[in-house]
């Protein structure tokens, strides 16, 4: 007979007195939830909405937002109904899906971030081939692709673990990500080493691609006239300062599974909410305030529902 325990349901064991603080915790993350969807769409529509901003940059920044509001909505109404629950708990299956998605969408930002970066490049140091270069298939292609690759590479390992067998019930968390292997009774080697392939590929490459066009740009602009210098720093800068926020945070979320940080419960609630609440609204305000065009169509938006309430 088989020793190995047959655990079929995860509790869910990363909240801090959630019984007691239970609608606390489910009006924030709704709050937060709301801001989310409502920022990310309303800059999306208005990508969509003006023609003038239908260019490969606002494209791939609507595609970005678009991914942050996936990313919120396969994290957030799990965590509300997690919350007003009697018991925290999911079935392996749904966590392990969970998982799928949570890592495939983070994938799909640093691509994206990626063929930002490309697309400036080429912008900025090549303006003259900018419209042969950057078609409408090639963007179209870019966009299928930041989200092909990243659920291939990670769907195949997640296909794989469907039938592991898990030895610990709890998970050290509030949402299914690659704390999950830590339930696990073993874990292969070979799937360790395609974890880091994964990571190195989906992760890694996109972050020195894009360092690498950034100072490629930053060299070349140096060189030239005042006018460059600027329109290189307004579009660059909001770029990398949204990818240094989600490596970041994306670096704790994998190195302190993969080296065991022990931390205590409320930190580390703290540090997980971080992860899924700063680039999902940080988004919006960056390309929404400082990217000059989406601004201006923002100040228009706000300035004609002002003046309706007012006549009103």
């Amino acid at each position: 007979m088989n020793s190995e325990p047959n655990i079929t349901i995860v509790t869910i064991g990363g909240y801090v007195e959630v019984e007691k603080y239970k609608y606390v915790y489910f009006f924030a993350v709704f709050l937060v939830y709301i801001v989310i969807i409502c920022s990310n769409g309303t800059i999306v529509c208005l990508i969509w909405m003006h023609q003038n901003l239908h260019e490969p940059m606002y494209i791939f920044i609507a595609a970005l937002l678009c991914n942050s509001i996936l990313f919120s909505t396969v994290i957030y109404p799990k965590m509300m109904i997690d919350v007003l629950s009697e018991k925290q708990v999911v079935t392996y299956s749904a966590c392990l899906f969970q998982c799928f998605l949570y890592y495939s969408l983070n994938g799909s930002e640093f691509l994206l971030l990626s063929v930002m970066a490309y697309d400036r490049y080429v912008s900025i140091c090549k303006p003259l081939q900018y419209p042969n270069i950057m078609r409408k298939n090639i963007v179209c292609c870019f966009l299928v692709l930041a989200w092909l690759i990243p659920t291939i590479q990670i769907g195949v390992p997640s296909i794989l673990l469907v039938n592991t067998k898990l030895c610990y019930p709890t998970l050290k968390g509030i949402y299914c990500n690659n704390l999950i292997y830590k339930l696990h009774c073993s874990m292969s080697r070979a799937m360790s080493i395609y974890g880091v392939v994964i990571l190195i590929n989906v992760i890694i490459l996109p972050v020195f691609f894009i360092l690498f066009t950034y100072a490629k740009i930053f060299v070349i602009t140096y060189r030239s006239c005042k006018e460059v210098r600027k329109k290189a720093a307004e579009t660059c800068l909001p770029h990398l300062f949204v990818l240094i926020n989600f490596s970041c945070l994306i670096t704790y979320d994998v190195v302190t599974v993969r080296l065991e940080f022990d931390m205590p419960k409320t930190v580390r609630l703290i540090m997980t909410l971080q992860v899924v609440l700063y680039h999902p609204l940080i988004n919006p305000i960056i390309y929404g305030l400082k990217m000059k065009e989406i601004s201006k169509h923002l100040k228009r938006l706000f300035t004609k529902e002002n003046v309706r309430m007012i006549e009103q």
